[in-house]
């Protein structure tokens, strides 16, 4: 096994008569069709640094398992909105892990369902961290508490919504985080 050195994020949408081509249409636009996509749970591994896509890329070749954390959301509704969104959190202490969420749903916009994974990250982490935070109040409160604490260093996210497309077609959205040797 290996501990991933690298990430990149990245997101696409497909429309196709099939679902699973559509699926395979929004791998191709987030541009990582040509890799055996594996999806594992949320840890961003320690010492992990994140690098946009094309450097990201280049360290793949096609036919590579690549493990991902993925969200996915596919409809043949047609006007309906789909997300999917990952969210990050990183501890500000060296050598610690990070978390990552995933987030897919119905209705939401591109920046509500981008800050809820963000906020799921940075939850899964204030609660590993020890931060004393109340779950009940907004996510910009919390956000305030987290970064009070000096234990949360950054959290970020990347998100995709589409509305589904007329003509008895299925859309799918896709957002991820790649990992990388």
């Amino acid at each position: 096994m290996y501990v991933p050195r690298y990430m990149f994020f990245t997101k696409g949408v497909g429309i196709e008569r099939e679902m699973l081509s559509s699926f395979e249409l929004a791998l191709r636009e987030a541009r990582i069709a040509h890799l055996n996509i594996v999806t594992v749970s949320s840890i961003f591994p320690p010492h992990c640094r994140i690098v946009d896509i094309k450097t990201g890329l280049s360290r793949l070749e096609p036919g590579e398992i690549a493990h991902c954390v993925m969200a996915k959301q596919q409809i043949n509704e047609p006007g309906r909105r789909i997300v999917s969104s990952i969210g990050l959190a990183l501890p500000s202490e060296s050598g610690r892990y990070g978390y990552l969420s995933e987030h897919h749903g119905f209705g939401q916009t591109e920046l509500e369902a981008g800050e809820y994974a963000e906020d799921l990250a940075a939850s899964m982490l204030a609660n590993t961290l020890g931060i004393d935070f109340d779950p009940n109040k907004d996510y910009d409160e919390r956000r305030e508490v987290y970064k009070m604490s000096g234990k949360i260093v950054e959290s970020q996210h990347i998100s995709i919504a589409a509305l589904g497309a007329e003509g008895n077609l299925w859309t799918t959205v896709i957002a991820a985080a790649v990992f990388v040797k």
